[in-house]
C-alpha cells in the first residue's frame, strides 16, 4: 500500500492507495504527524511514503519504518518531459500534476487547472511535452487583498451568485471576484482551444467543485488529480 502527502499552504492532504484509492482525508498542515501516525495505525500495511509540498516543511520521518520515501523535487523521476526553463522554480504540485496528466491522458493535449490558494494552469501536449503554464491569485486571495489593501472593504466569505449587477458592497465583492475568476479560467479555455485541437481540461484542487458549479464550459472536475500523481510518482521513484 501507498501513503502519498499532498502539503498546501493551509491545508494538507493524506491518502492511502492500493492500486486504487482507499481512503483520503484534508486536513489543517499543523498536523501532519498526528495524521500520519493515524493513517498508519489504520493501514499498518502501507510500504511507501510519497511527499508533495509547495511549503518548506521539515518532516522528522526518522521514526518510520518505511520501505521507501520520496520526495517530490525537480530531481524525481517523472514520465513527461519537461520543457519548463527554471525547472529549480517549477512547484512540486504542479510536477505532480503533470505527472497525472501524462500518465492519465496519454497522447492528448491536457489543460490543467489547480484552483487552490494560487491558480495554476499547466499544459502538455500530444508529444508529452510539458510546455508550462501560468499562475494567477486563488479566490481567497483575491478577497484577502481587497480587504488588506483598502481601507474600507470587508473580508467576505466565499458565496456564489447569480447576478451580474450587485447593489450592495458585499454583494459587488463577490460578484466581483467569483465571475473574475470564473471569466479567467474560461478565457484561457477558449484560448487554448483555439490553439490545440482535442483538449481535455482537469479541474482540480479545494476550490475545484465551487467553480466546475459556475463554470459554462465542459471540464473534468478531480479533487484527487494531484494524489493520483503521487501514486504514481511512487513507482517511478521506488528503489525497489
Amino acid at each position: 500500500m501507498n501513503l502519498t502527502l499532498d502539503i498546501g499552504n493551509t491545508q494538507a492532504k493524506l491518502a492511502v492507495y492500493n492500486n486504487s484509492l482507499v481512503f483520503v482525508k484534508t486536513f489543517d498542515a499543523k498536523f501532519i504527524i498526528d495524521e500520519i501516525d493515524d493513517f498508519l495505525l489504520l493501514y499498518p500495511s502501507i510500504k511507501n511514503f510519497i511527499v508533495c509540498s509547495v511549503t518548506d516543511v521539515d518532516l522528522n520521518l526518522d521514526k518510520y519504518n518505511f520501505d521507501n520515501i520520496h520526495f517530490v523535487s525537480e530531481n524525481s523521476n517523472i514520465p513527461f518531459e519537461n520543457l519548463y526553463l527554471s525547472k529549480k522554480s517549477l512547484g512540486n504540485d504542479r510536477i505532480a500534476l503533470v505527472s497525472s496528466a501524462s500518465l492519465s491522458y496519454p497522447g492528448k493535449n491536457v489543460l490543467i487547472i489547480d484552483a487552490g490558494s494560487c491558480i495554476t494552469y499547466d499544459f502538455i501536449n500530444d508529444k508529452n511535452q510539458y510546455l508550462g503554464g501560468a499562475i494567477s491569485p486563488g479566490l481567497k486571495m483575491r478577497y484577502k487583498s481587497l480587504n488588506k489593501f483598502t481601507s474600507k472593504l470587508p473580508l467576505v466569505c466565499l458565496e456564489s451568485s447569480e447576478n451580474l449587477i450587485a447593489n450592495q458592497t458585499i454583494d459587488s465583492i463577490n460578484v466581483g471576484v467569483v465571475n473574475g475568476v470564473v471569466f479567467e479560467i474560461e478565457g484561457f479555455i477558449s484560448q487554448y482551444l483555439a490553439k490545440y485541437e482535442n483538449l481535455t481540461v482537469i479541474l482540480t484542487g479545494g476550490n475545484s467543485v465551487f467553480l466546475s458549479n459556475q463554470l459554462k464550459i465542459s471540464i473534468f472536475a478531480n479533487q484527487n488529480f494531484l494524489l493520483e500523481g503521487l501514486n504514481n510518482l511512487i513507482k517511478l521513484n521506488s528503489s525497489n
